[in-house]
């Protein structure tokens, strides 16, 4: 099976380097193209995939095909893709903001298999977050194939189209809010007169360990939170302050803001 990618960039190169990894696809089975001969050579350098002369080429190639451009681009990709694509091709947009109707639409037909997914760079050390919805042209089976691809570079969840935007703010940007956050806690430390590069390991450890309780222990992160606060101790007087200082209402305005942005993209 071909796996096809239009768009070598870091996140087409992060999928394409967990299936890998993961070892369900062999580099010889990858060809991709970009229009930027940077983007084209790293891939092939580094994983060893067939670069193609022009996106035509990929998309007539391709058993699954990923779209791993800008959303200003896809329109265009779209149009180049058309008349080449086949009909049993399943189609996998990572594209932010742009529907499954616009797919169809950009394609001209209603009758190719399209699936959205918005994934996260976290993929990039094989421990993403990807949402997925499909179109009714995609049988059970040919999404659990492309789930077995999605998941090789961490969780892969489906969800209602209609909460794809959702997924944008919570998962796909919210990785930049967490890189925020750790900054701030090793800003802190330093203050505090720890080395800067300890100070990181420190903040983004208890970051990653904070993460791995609440999806194994299934415990409401209120629940967790608590069983830090000992009664008179250090943490409640620092959750007290971020209380007061609003964070809660800055991370959910902070997600709106995203929100509405990729509904209008």
């Amino acid at each position: 099976m071909k796996i096809g990618f239009i768009g070598l960039g870091n996140m087409a190169s992060a999928i394409m380097g967990g299936m890998l990894k993961k070892q369900i696809v062999k580099a010889s089975d990858l060809l991709g193209a970009d229009k930027y001969a940077a983007a084209a050579e790293n891939a092939k350098g580094k994983l060893g995939i067939t670069v193609c002369s022009d996106n035509k080429e990929v998309a007539g190639g391709a058993d699954i095909l990923f779209l791993a451009v800008k959303p200003n681009v896809l329109p265009t990709v779209l149009e180049e893709i058309k008349d080449v694509l086949r009909p049993q091709t399943i189609l996998i947009s990572i594209v932010a903001g742009k529907s499954l109707t616009f797919i169809a639409e950009g394609l001209g037909k209603d009758t190719f298999k399209i699936i959205r997914c918005m994934p996260n760079t976290p993929a990039l050390v094989l421990e993403g977050c990807t949402g997925v919805c499909a179109n009714e042209n995609v049988t059970e089976e040919e999404l659990e194939t492309a789930l077995t691809y999605l998941r090789s570079f961490g969780r892969a969840i489906v969800v209602p189209e209609s909460q794809m935007d959702a997924v944008v703010g919570v998962s796909g940007s919210s990785p930049a809010y967490v890189f925020m956050f750790i900054e701030a806690m090793a800003d802190a430390a330093v203050a505090a007169g720890m080395p800067r590069a300890q100070a990181y390991e420190f903040a983004a450890q208890a970051v990653l360990g904070s993460a791995k309780m609440v999806l194994e222990t299934g415990k409401h992160p209120g629940e967790l939170k608590d069983m830090v606060c000992s009664p008179g101790g250090t943490t409640i007087d620092a959750v007290k302050v971020l209380e007061e200082k609003g964070l809660r209402a800055a991370v959910m305005a902070a997600m709106e803001a995203c929100v509405e942005k990729s509904k209008k993209l």
